[in-house]
């Protein structure tokens, strides 16, 4: 008090405004922890999420993937009236969308503990060209007889092992998505092997459209017949709250794990897939959500004449990328059963006579 005494009158008043203050501020805060403490057991707390960027630098571009929207160079490679304008418009809806999260893929080493294309190249070329599976019996396009191998000029071969074909006097579930017709043979030998086939293309008019299972209902169990349905895959899963299945062009893309659960089929014996370059974010997909474990045989072409949707890095990285989704899929229980090659020999655009611009490989899952 004596001190207080000998503080002039402005001293003493700006200590008493502090004094008189102080207990405000704790009484303020008081009210609003109360107050949170009270919503927060009532459920009403809204949390802000923060998202973090991945990283950007060269290495991480090509295996971070870089999620990106189909940019112009890819949208002037496709002419007006292309059905792959349709697909790409529902990739582009990434509002509904969750990207894959990379991490569980192993990335690969480079071929020649550096970046080098010739190396990258030679190594998927070699990969992919030697067959892993010696099946003494195979399923040719178009056939329902397996035969012995060799078979030539065969554009793909299914392993007719008895192991790996589905027991006759089970259910036989096949599926297929090509935009270009280019799967008429492999559905003719799935209808003689007596399985229920279902045929995914967006850009038909004449397709299924709506929800799947209402669409569906009637064919499960109709063996040998197929249905068309107007729908294509993603890679990205659908947020959950807004989880929707139209014919609309956003919302044609669905992925593999969503469609099957849809169809109510946990099993899916033989897979056909002609992606149009979607293949490699697709494959990606599977193998981190564990989708291969439910596919017996996978029949799809590789393409290599650019990065494909959504890839991005220098060319090394794309081929390394290319690579270590291809052990992927292996490690996933797929090997190769055939390959052959398609038209063209350009790869990532540069001209080489070493490859050819697209493979159709041949994959059996012998972890089953």
């Amino acid at each position: 008090m004596r001190e207080l005494a000998g503080l002039s009158p402005r001293s003493g008043a700006g200590l008493l405004l502090l004094l008189l203050i102080l207990p405000v501020l704790l009484t303020v805060q008081l009210l609003v922890l109360v107050r949170l403490w009270v919503e927060e057991r009532d459920g009403a707390v809204a949390l802000t999420v923060i998202s973090i960027e991945p990283d950007r630098s060269s290495t991480g571009q090509a295996w971070r993937a870089q999620f990106r929207r189909p940019g112009l160079e890819e949208e002037k490679e496709m002419q007006d009236g292309d059905p792959r304008r349709n697909v790409v418009r529902g990739f582009e809806d990434e509002n509904e969308m969750e990207e894959v999260r990379p991490g569980v893929m192993e990335e690969q080493l480079w071929a020649a503990n550096k970046p080098s294309f010739f190396a990258e190249l030679s190594r998927i070329i070699k990969y992919i060209t030697s067959p892993q599976l010696n099946c003494s019996r195979v399923l040719p396009p178009g056939k329902a007889q397996a035969v012995t191998p060799p078979v030539a000029s065969a554009r793909w071969l299914l392993c007719a092992e008895d192991w790996l074909l589905p027991a006759p006097h089970r259910l036989c579930v096949a599926y297929s998505f090509s935009l270009d017709g280019g799967d008429a043979d492999f559905l003719s030998t799935v209808s003689r092997l007596g399985c229920e086939i279902h045929r995914f293309d967006p850009s038909t008019s004449s397709a299924s459209v709506g929800h799947l299972g209402n669409s569906l209902a009637s064919n499960h169990g109709n063996r040998g017949v197929f249905s068309q349905h107007k729908l294509w895959l993603e890679w990205r899963a659908p947020k959950r709250h807004r989880h929707r299945w139209s014919g609309s062009p956003g919302g044609v893309s669905h992925t593999l794990a969503d469609i099957m659960a849809e169809l109510g089929h946990h099993t899916v014996h033989f897979v056909y897939a002609d992606l149009l370059s979607a293949e490699w974010r697709i494959f990606q997909s599977w193998i981190e959500m564990g989708t291969l474990q439910n596919i017996h045989h996978l029949v799809s072409t590789v393409h290599l004449h650019w990065a494909g949707f959504e890839v991005g890095g220098s060319d090394e990285e794309v081929l390394r990328y290319w690579f270590s989704v291809l052990r992927g899929l292996e490690a996933s229980g797929m090997h190769l059963v055939h390959s052959s090659s398609g038209e063209g020999h350009s790869v990532l655009k540069r001209s080489t006579e070493s490859a050819h611009s697209s493979y159709t490989l041949s994959w059996a899952n012998t972890g089953h």
